[in-house]
């Protein structure tokens, strides 16, 4: 599970792996510490391309206006700063201070980085974590502390299943897990439940459901929400993968925003295959105050399929997603 932290929390920490998932669990973890700490602000600088790391140095000498504390999270994702970045961060070693949390995450690093001047310094400096990979052998315990979160347990052969299945990808693990615990109540999944979620053929028409409506193909949208209607699908998957796309989409939006460039942003969200490649016209259809609204209305969704609300849900559901399909479909149509 994610790491905890404990207050007060020193002023560096540093974080080292290979995990995705687990680093942004460890990060996420941390800046909801801060939070409570009262570290309002946030700057997130990401060493790519010809870095200027004087940005770092200028965020560590900039004082906020109204005097609050706040983080920069600087990601290396290379894990080899250069010179110019050793410098940094060995300057930066110095420059500590209560007011300002600094969170700076790589990759697995070698023998001969572990070694360097740089890392050494900022290990010594701050707080280093490394998380290790999840072995293949040991995906199984994995997941079922993960299922146990939710209040689900499987058994030992189909834990195993969904070991093979995923392969060590803890993405696609997680995502597996999040959806079992949307179709099913809390309680001893049957073997059969995980078998039906792993193998469900409709999983891939979902996926499927999600590109149409990046590409902005309202008729693909409209035809596979149908589809899946007709088939007896259940609902809660469809607006679980359409919840999905649209907070990812408020997101990387926001992100952007803030000065982040999308293919970083991108990474940082684990959005990967397809939808890497269909975001970014969907990102540039799509208007911040628009997609809150429809994130907005993906809660209200949910609401009536619990039946907390009276309405079709499925025609809610399709008219949300061809309305959104629409907008990237009208603003990417060639003029």
């Amino acid at each position: 599970m994610a790491h905890s932290f404990r207050s007060p929390l020193k002023s560096l920490y540093l974080i080292s792996s290979d995990e995705v998932l687990l680093t942004q669990e460890t990060v996420d973890a941390l800046r909801a510490t801060a939070r409570a700490e009262g570290y309002t602000e946030r700057e997130v600088l990401n060493v790519e391309g010809r870095f200027d790391w004087g940005q770092l140095t200028e965020s560590m000498q900039s004082l906020s206006l109204f005097g609050e504390r706040k983080i920069v999270e600087l990601r290396i994702p290379s894990g080899k700063p250069g010179k110019d970045g050793s410098d940094a961060l060995k300057y930066l070693t110095a420059q500590l201070s209560d007011d300002t949390l600094i969170i700076i995450t790589l990759p697995k690093l070698d023998k001969t980085s572990k070694n360097s001047v740089w890392f050494k310094a900022l290990s010594s400096a701050g707080e280093l974590i490394e998380i290790q990979n999840v072995a293949l052998a040991h995906l199984p315990r994995w997941i079922s502390e993960r299922l146990k979160v939710n209040g689900q347990t499987a058994s030992p052969s189909a834990l195993q299943l969904m070991s093979q299945q995923f392969e060590g990808n803890l993405i696609a693990a997680h995502q597996e897990i999040q959806k079992l615990a949307l179709l099913f109540p809390a309680g001893q999944l049957s073997d059969e439940q995980v078998q039906q979620s792993v193998f469900n053929v409709a999983r891939y028409d979902v996926f499927g459901l999600s590109e149409g409506l990046l590409a902005g193909d309202t008729a693909r949208v409209c035809r596979m929400i149908e589809g899946l209607k007709a088939e007896g699908e259940s609902i809660v998957l469809v607006l679980w993968a359409l919840t999905e796309d649209v907070r990812t989409l408020t997101a990387l939006k926001h992100d952007v925003q803030q000065g982040e460039s999308l293919g970083s942003a991108m990474r940082n969200r684990r959005v990967w295959g397809a939808r890497e490649k269909l975001m970014p016209q969907a990102i540039q259809a799509l208007s911040l105050a628009f997609l809150k609204n429809a994130l907005q209305r993906t809660h209200e969704l949910d609401r009536l399929a619990k039946g907390l609300t009276k309405g079709d849900v499925w025609d809610a559901t399709l008219q949300l997603a061809s309305q959104i399909a629409l907008r990237i479909q009208q603003k990417n149509a060639p003029k």
